[in-house]
């Protein structure tokens, strides 16, 4: 892949024209408040542009076209072949146009650009293509019935889909809900994080011109207590997909009880751990593997390994080549193609990772490796080494390059210590011995185990997590579940 260089990046920063408004019923359009907010580049501290304020005004407008265009049919009755067209011809225009959409991306998180172009936006086009291939290729049942009766199982679309997506992969995890939902024949009203909205807002153009009729893909950038709050409580959103933090995917549970119990899927925080064993195959790649695991685009990852997990006898042998490997992750500018590190999204968001790396300091542990000599939003990796089981920081998330590092004696004491968290996002664990690979990857209560490996994974197979990192899940089939009704019609043949 070519990357360019910055100054092509900077030139080509100098010259879009940032969409700022909704997108409703298949046009553009100012909040009707005719208020804004700010959206920040991290990397600069500069304002890039004011966007459109989305309040409750509007979420009532974008849901009513949503249900108008589902109710008429326009989409939603038609075929999966006819769906699978548009949803190819979104997918080129998302490939066609990647170099602008990673470079808002890059703008708006400070997430390098060499990241973005190279994961985040193929990884958006191969959502939607995904889906778009898939949904003709799924079959109803037809159940095991006595002979006198047939009884078919069948799926339907549930409606209005409600996506709240974050602002850390603001374009991939967009992709990533509406292309099931928009390939299950729903109607969507997506609400990108206020922190980040411009690659989604942006979305609303293509998928016009791909064909997706007006109403189908409704895009309303507003602020969480205010969009989003408005969205969870609404009586004719029938089913909410959310992917951010557990303490907001609470609230979101809780709006939609006291509103229409519509069906809420959270995908929410983490703490994952990489468990390295003494007999590890290649210490080198894990310890490298691993660094990746909490580094890679500033820690701010759901799934990021942010704990590890070592085996005594080999500790000091891991941390050698650990601390080469976090080496290579230097804070640069975000539009030089050479960065693998930028800036964390916000002043605020900087402020709390520095007050936990305090805290883990007063709770006791050591700290090996301090990030925090960086100007501005920018933070270099961290490490907190000596952590116990109770200290805060080993059990709340921080969402930043800050890894916390314990020691185990045996399998037992690594599995206990993995499944203390009240998190299962996901587990790594490198180990040469099979069989102890097979009976951990059982035992571990999260939503992903990666055996001498971490994060890895395509549209194939599902994504998510167990207890306080919520429920359902992103990608393969199983997306399907969550935004389709199962509909039995039972048929008295005599």
């Amino acid at each position: 892949m070519e990357y360019k260089d910055k100054a092509y990046w900077q030139e080509l920063a100098s010259t879009l024209t940032l969409e700022h408004r909704l997108f409703i019923a298949g046009k553009y359009q100012k909040a009707q408040a005719g208020e804004y907010f700010s959206c920040i580049n991290p990397a600069t501290e500069q304002l890039l542009v004011e966007v459109s304020r989305a309040q409750e005004t509007d979420v009532n407008k974008a849901v009513i076209a949503a249900r108008s265009s589902f109710e008429s049919g326009v989409w939603s009755d038609t075929s999966p072949a006819e769906r699978k067209a548009v949803l190819l011809r979104f997918a080129a225009l998302i490939e066609k146009h990647q170099h602008e959409l990673a470079l808002l991306d890059t703008l708006n998180t400070g997430k390098p650009i060499r990241h973005s172009l190279r994961d985040d936006i193929p990884g958006a086009v191969q959502a939607i293509r995904w889906y778009g291939e898939a949904v003709d290729k799924v079959y109803g049942e037809v159940a095991p019935t006595a002979s006198n009766v047939l009884a078919l199982i069948t799926r339907e679309p549930v409606g209005v889909v409600a996506a709240i997506v974050p602002w850390n992969f603001p374009l991939l995890l967009a992709c990533w809900k509406i292309g099931s939902a928009l390939a299950t024949g729903n109607s969507v009203v997506l609400k990108p994080s206020e922190k980040a909205p411009l690659s989604a807002i942006r979305l609303g153009a293509l998928a016009k011109k791909a064909g997706l009729p007006d109403g189908v893909l409704n895009i309303i950038p507003g602020l969480g207590l205010e969009a989003g709050k408005a969205l969870a409580l609404h009586h004719d959103v029938d089913c909410l997909s959310f992917t951010g933090s557990t303490g907001v995917g609470r609230r979101l549970l809780e709006y939609a009880g006291s509103s229409n119990m519509k069906r809420v899927w959270i995908e929410g925080g983490g703490k994952s751990a990489n468990i390295v064993f003494a007999d590890c195959p290649d210490l080198t790649k894990a310890a490298t593997t691993c660094a990746a695991a909490i580094f890679y685009n500033q820690g701010e990852v759901c799934i990021a390994g942010a704990r590890l997990l070592v085996e005594a006898s080999i500790k000091d042998a891991f941390m050698a080549e650990f601390r080469k490997a976090a080496a290579a992750f230097v804070p640069m500018d975000p539009l030089d193609p050479q960065s693998i590190m930028g800036p964390l999204i916000d002043q605020n968001h900087h402020a709390s990772v520095c007050r936990y790396i305090n805290l883990g300091v007063e709770e006791g542990a050591k700290l090996t490796l301090d990030g925090r000599d960086h100007p501005g939003n920018f933070m270099g990796p961290t490490v907190l080494e000596q952590v116990t089981p109770n200290m805060r920081i080993v059990n709340e998330e921080i969402f930043g390059p800050v890894l916390v590092i314990a020691t185990f004696s045996n399998e037992q004491e690594a599995l206990h210590l993995a499944n203390s968290s009240k998190y299962g996002q996901s587990a790594g664990v490198w180990t040469a011995n099979l069989q102890r690979a097979h009976r951990l990857a059982r035992k571990l209560k999260v939503g992903s185990v990666f055996i001498n490996s971490y994060n890895e994974g395509d549209m194939t197979v599902p994504l998510g997590g167990m207890k306080k990192s919520g429920n359902g899940r992103d990608q393969s089939l199983h997306a399907f579940d969550k935004f389709s009704e199962l509909k039995t019609t039972w048929l008295a043949l005599d």
